[in-house]
């Protein structure tokens, strides 16, 4: 399973991909803005800063939801660089334009899914990704992990390419249910990844191993 952080910070992407683990990155607008990055040139800049940084897979948000708009911003952005994964909205506009932007080449990653007929149409579109918002889901009183084992059985029938990225974790049991039902990606803030070290026996093994060792060298 791939990891991407969901940052706009570039310190907290520095410090996955300094734990070995990172895959790519995903971010948008409102990310963007916590940072302080406002106005078209620097957004575009600090994608590429971001570039710089992973080796691969950065998730760049359009922000049109005509077809017309879509197309110039991917394009756009897809001109960054070539780890630009650029990223729609599932909305008829966007899956029009995520089929010619495969057909053309382009990556894509089709966010804001929350059913599995969503993800089946950006899927038939060619999308590389479907991001499928389980946090969200869970929030509203219905079963985000669900959708994600749906979805694996939808794209193992058809042998779809589309990776399912799963979004929106909250915790790290979220990583764990997608690791167990098959989920080819999450994307998460780094805190959450981190959260993911912890366990109350490790740290009591180490303090013990730590304790006989110095007890050893007395």
């Amino acid at each position: 399973m791939k990891f991407f952080v969901d940052t706009a910070k570039l310190e907290e992407i520095k410090k996955a991909e300094a734990y070995g683990i990172l895959d790519g990155v995903t971010t948008n607008p409102s990310l963007m803005a916590k940072v302080g990055i406002k106005g078209r040139p620097n957004i575009l800049k600090h994608y590429k800063a971001i570039c710089d940084i992973v080796g691969d897979n950065v998730s760049a948000e359009v922000i049109s939801t005509d077809y017309k708009g879509i197309m110039k911003e991917a394009h756009e952005l897809a001109e960054i660089d070539t780890k630009i994964v650029v990223k729609v909205p599932m909305i008829p506009e966007g899956v029009k334009a995520i089929k010619t932007l495969s057909d053309e080449g382009i990556r894509t990653n089709c966010t804001l899914v929350f059913s599995a007929g969503q993800a089946l149409l950006a899927a038939k579109a060619g999308a590389s990704y479907v991001s499928p918002f389980i946090g969200r889901i869970d929030d509203i009183s219905s079963d985000g992990m669900k959708l994600i084992r749906e979805l694996v059985v939808i794209f193992e029938n058809y042998d779809f390419e589309t990776e399912i990225l799963a979004a929106s974790i909250r915790h790290p049991m979220h990583i764990v249910d997608c690791a167990l039902v098959g989920a080819d990606v999450v994307t998460c803030p780094l805190s959450v990844i981190e959260q993911a070290f912890n366990h109350p026996l490790t740290d009591i093994g180490l303090r013990n191993f730590l304790a006989d060792h110095e007890a050893g060298q007395k």
